[in-house]
């Protein structure tokens, strides 16, 4: 079975860029060196508009992290919101207005009279006059986390009225890409067309004003609904716009929603194809703008978000704390709703050695389980026991029984009060079956917020940030554990917690989400030590030698597009309308499809698969 090797990873989420580690650097900020931070300093303040040169100073450092992480919501004004309440006009004797004559309703109301004035009528009502009155209310929830103030990823291509999710989609595909160290081509020339697998989407599909939000409110509103709008408010599109925008691919394609565990999900799905020989290259993710008010109001309601209110009760203060909104595992009130995008690109361990691929670790498994009968749909259930405990068990397999002690968790850690109960006694148990004494928990949605689909991946990422600087994140928009908290075998870390150089002292991490629904998964992801060390098992010395060798040009190549980057001169893939194939594009035989744009053809040649029934 093939090993799925992590080769490439970008996104953006509220902590800035992904690939480059930046968005990791961001929360661990006060512990790195000034000379680990100013490259990602500098990216921010580019991405952010906030310099244009190299030079920095401590004004516009303070800008970035004001303008970064969870803090006060940017892609609304929670203090002015538009709200429009219905009415019954009356008066004791008639009511007249003005309307433009092409402004008609089809059907005139009975107790209306018309005058036309040329181009307008002048209406006179007997009775009452349905009517909506427009106001500006003040939204209950003023902390979110939007991606870095001031940027926009729409702006970097041609996007034509592209959904949010859709631009953070091409944004975090393209950083994914530039990471690899070697172009697009380069790989498809090593492998069939087919070979590819894109698993990608949004669990709550895309909810803005250009795609499902503004066509359902349309008729309503007096907007006009476009014929794009349908098509790009399906929660797959970002795989499409992948395949058909980015990397040009023939490939497997598709979905596989879970909730808040989504991201998990499309993991397992590109894992398997890479097992199992389906596909030699994976791209895994999702991206997810959920920053809308009419979508955090369904959440409000149903008492899943933390208000203002609650907040400065929870402080005993005036004044909410937008900075400390996220609070696992201690005294809080809700999650705080996030915008992202993350991806991963994974090889088979084959091909990544053949090309001299960077390795930043590896995908052991992803276990999903549902949560049976309950009482409540949204309510937790024995799922997530499940899929951990599996977790924890292929990591003693692995790494032996002590090896499975030398893991940590990223926790779903949402900040509500029923998940600091519950999966705190999920991780407890399993630490204490496994004889794990102190099992590190982080919890980065305190630092990014919950981005619904896309928070594995943003787990993820921080993780493979710890094997290349040491540090694992700790909660530190908290004072103290809560009493309800269990943690006997347990160690949540409030403090940043130093895991060695490149955090050899972790050999794998283990991915935690909770999804609405009963939507478990737990992800067993190996350090890229771990990684080398199995890879040099399998091949032998000779082969780690010479993949050393190809590996030299390919990191110095991601470097590279990383410098680029962080002086705003990344490249964003986005092929509208190249290299588009049609009927006289394609070659058919019994042995083979042949396709225009690909050099490698894809075979037909298949075995009987059902021999033993035949």
């Amino acid at each position: 079975m093939k090993l799925p090797l992590i080769v490439g990873f970008g996104g953006m989420n509220a902590a800035g860029r992904s690939s480059g580690f930046h968005s990791y650097k961001r929360m661990v900020s006060d512990v790195l060196s000034d000379a680990d931070m100013a490259s990602t300093w500098q990216d921010l303040a580019r991405r952010m508009g906030l310099s244009e040169t190299d030079s920095l100073n401590a004004d516009i450092i303070d800008a970035i992290k004001a303008g970064t992480l969870v803090r006060r919501i940017e892609s609304f004004d929670p203090d002015n919101l538009l709200y429009q309440y219905k009415a019954s006009l009356q008066s004791s004797d008639t009511i007249t207005f003005t309307l433009r004559k092409s402004k008609l309703p089809n059907r005139i109301p009975d107790n209306w009279q018309v005058e036309e004035q040329g181009s307008k009528v002048t209406i006179t009502v007997t009775g009452e006059l349905g009517a909506l009155l427009e106001d500006r209310v003040s939204f209950p929830v003023t902390s979110g986390g939007n991606i870095p103030t001031g940027f926009d990823p729409a702006k970097l291509y041609q996007s034509r009225f592209h959904p949010r999710g859709l631009s953070l989609t091409i944004y975090g595909a393209s950083d994914a890409l530039n990471s690899l160290g070697m172009d697009w081509d380069t790989i498809l020339q090593h492998i069939e067309p087919d070979q590819v697998s894109v698993y990608a989407g949004s669990a709550l599909a895309q909810v803005d004003e250009n795609s499902l939000s503004g066509m359902l409110a349309a008729p309503l509103t007096g907007g006009r609904v476009s014929s794009k709008m349908m098509a790009l408010s399906l929660a797959e599109m970002p795989a499409d716009f992948i395949n058909g925008y980015v990397i040009n691919s023939i490939g497997t394609t598709g979905t596989n929603m879970g909730a808040c565990a989504t991201f998990l999900y499309n993991l397992r799905q590109g894992m398997n194809d890479i097992q199992q020989g389906h596909s030699r290259v994976a791209i895994v993710g999702n991206a997810e703008a959920p920053v809308v008010a009419e979508i955090m109001e369904g959440f409000r309601v149903m008492g899943a978000l933390a208000e203002d209110a609650q907040l400065k009760a929870l402080d005993n203060s005036d004044v909410v704390d937008n900075r400390r909104a996220c609070r696992p595992f201690a005294e809080n009130a809700g999650f705080t709703m996030a915008e992202a995008a993350q991806f991963v690109v994974l090889m088979d361990d084959e091909l990544a050695l053949e090309l001299g691929a960077n390795v930043y670790g590896s995908v052991a498994d992803v276990f999903i389980n549902a949560d049976a009968n309950k009482k409540s749909i949204s309510a937790p259930g024995v799922g997530n026991y499940v899929t951990v405990a599996k977790a924890a068990a292929l990591a003693k397999a692995i790494l032996g029984p002590e090896g499975v002690k030398q893991t940590y968790v990223q926790a779903h850690g949402t900040g509500t009060p029923q998940n600091r109960v519950t999966e705190s006694h999920i991780l407890n148990e399993v630490a204490k079956t496994f004889e794990i004494d102190q099992w590190p928990v982080a919890a980065i949605k305190s630092y990014v917020g919950h981005s619904m689909s896309c928070a594995p991946g943003d787990q993820l990422i921080a993780s493979l940030g710890v094997w290349q600087y040491g540090w694992i994140p700790g909660i530190q928009t908290i004072d103290q554990i809560a009493d309800d908290v269990h943690q006997s075998n347990l160690n949540i870390l409030t403090e940043h917690f130093y895991a060695g150089e490149k955090g050899e002292a972790m050999k794998a991490v283990i991915l935690n989400a909770k999804g609405f629904g009963g939507n478990n998964a737990s992800g067993l992801v190996l350090s890229p030590q771990q990684t080398f060390s199995m890879l040099e098992k399998k091949y032998g010395e000779l082969a780690m030698a010479a993949y050393a060798e190809k590996h030299q040009q390919v990191a110095a190549q991601a470097a590279a597009n990383d410098r680029a980057a962080c002086q705003g001169e990344e490249v964003i893939r986005y092929h509208f309308g190249e290299s588009v194939m049609d009927e006289q594009s394609v070659t058919l035989s019994q042995e083979s499809v042949q396709l225009s744009q690909f050099g490698h053809a894809i075979p037909l040649n298949f075995a009987n698969p059902y021999s033993d029934y035949c």
